[in-house]
């Protein structure tokens, strides 16, 4: 678990070398499942895919989901280069390079299917990098150093948002869609580059000594230290506290094209307008969550992310109106970036560190649940109620997983405050 006897200075943490690599970990984790959930909908949108189609592809993010079978393999096995971690991350990222630039040699309307194969090939690759990626932090980083570590890493893996949902959107006006892949696909230079450059981190525990050890003793240990129910709780309330912001979103990109903006819009104003609140978001809630402790800032942040829900009913109301769409998309971000930074710092909490990749990758990839399992089913309501009832729906779906706060992180009640 995190601890915080005496909390660190907030401005020396952020800018330590730990830091920056965490920038790099966070940008290269992003940009993969950017370009699924906003460079290929929009695509696929603009080539008159039916939005039916186009959620279903949600489902292509599985690997996300399942991401927790095979991370014990990569706890276990070491590649021949590099190390645990850096091999791994090596061969992760070579593979991604390689699959999203190929998305330029198809045509949605001519080969749907492939694109859909290739698409999930990104997801498991991407998922996996998300595995390696994950342990390396922990790893890296002291108990203390966990807030900030993840915040950082957060605020990069939004900031990765910037090239599917921005520059490649605006390349897209101008440029032939095989080119703006080979150029999306570059963007994973500077990850590799920090696994190249970076030393692997020290173990403080051994390895698992056998592929039994790898899969059981991670699960096993935290089953004791929960117990059944509490870990039923814990489980619950990781997949329900962003599922209702998750499902807002899934559609975020064709539903402001169907609003009526142009792609270039939507890249120079939504997403800059969500982009920053949400970095801005994430600063604050590392710093406020020294102050705050994890529990208090579960229940802040989680409730400004579930009212900020709402501002989509508005949007769709107004319609075509700029200015609202970067207010709306502005206060939306800033909901998800506060509320992220709590939820994976509680993640970070909950991992026990001689376990880390394997209880990273369980929990993460429950938290995935919603954005595959969930939002595959997000355009089939679109086109039932209508974009308004929609997002209504999706505000009363995050209401569970603040109720489950009452359990699994009390108001008043945070370790980390009461050590203090």
């Amino acid at each position: 678990m995190t601890s915080s006897a005496s909390a660190p200075d907030w401005r020396h943490t952020l800018f330590s070398r730990r830091m920056l690599i965490c920038v790099f970990t966070g940008f290269a984790s992003g940009l993969p499942l950017y370009v699924l959930i906003n460079l290929i909908p929009a695509w696929l949108r603009s080539e008159h895919i039916d939005l039916k189609a186009i959620g279903l592809f949600a489902l292509i993010q599985l690997p996300y989901t399942w991401k927790f079978i095979w991370s014990p393999l990569m706890d276990r096995f070491v590649p021949p280069f590099l190390g645990r971690r850096r091999g791994w991350m090596l061969l992760t990222q070579i593979t991604l390079i390689g699959l999203l630039a190929c998305f330029g040699l198809y045509a949605p309307q001519q080969d749907i299917a492939s694109i859909a194969a290739l698409a999930v090939g990104v997801a498991f690759f991407s998922a996996s990098q998300d595995i390696v990626l994950d342990a390396y932090r922990r790893e890296l980083l002291s108990d203390a150093e966990l807030g900030f570590g993840n915040t950082v890493h957060i605020n990069a893996y939004r900031l990765a948002s910037l090239i599917p949902g921005s520059l490649s959107l605006i390349l897209a006006d101008q440029l032939p869609w095989a080119t703006v892949f080979g150029i999306t696909a570059l963007f994973m230079l500077p990850g590799l580059l920090l696994t190249l450059t970076v030393a692997e981190p020290r173990l403080t525990v051994a390895p698992p000594k056998s592929l039994r050890d790898a899969v059981v003793l991670p699960f096993r240990e935290f089953m004791t230290r929960q117990g059944w129910r509490g870990a039923a709780t814990v489980l619950g309330f990781i997949f329900f506290y962003k599922l209702g912001d998750s499902m807002a979103t899934a559609l975020a990109t064709p539903f402001y094209l169907d609003t009526g903006f142009t792609k270039t819009e939507i890249g120079l104003i939504a997403k800059h307008a969500g982009l920053w609140p949400a970095v801005i978001g994430g600063l604050l809630g590392g710093a406020w969550m020294v102050k705050l402790g994890i529990n208090r800032a579960l229940w802040v942040f989680g409730g400004v992310q579930l009212v900020s829900i709402l501002g989509f009913v508005v949007l769709d109301q107004v319609g075509a109106n700029k200015a609202v769409l970067a207010g709306v998309i502005g206060f939306e971000a800033l909901g998800v970036g506060l509320g992220t930074a709590a939820f994976i710092a509680f993640i970070a909490r909950t991992t026990h560190p001689a376990y880390t990749a394997t209880q990273f990758a369980l929990f993460t990839s429950l938290a995935a649940v919603p954005r595959t399992v969930a939002n595959a089913a997000t355009g089939y309501v679109v086109e039932a109620i209508g974009w308004s009832p929609f997002f209504l729906v999706c505000a009363v779906l995050g209401i569970p997983g603040m109720l489950l706060l009452l359990k699994v992180a009390p108001w008043g009640d945070d370790p980390e405050i009461s050590r203090a």
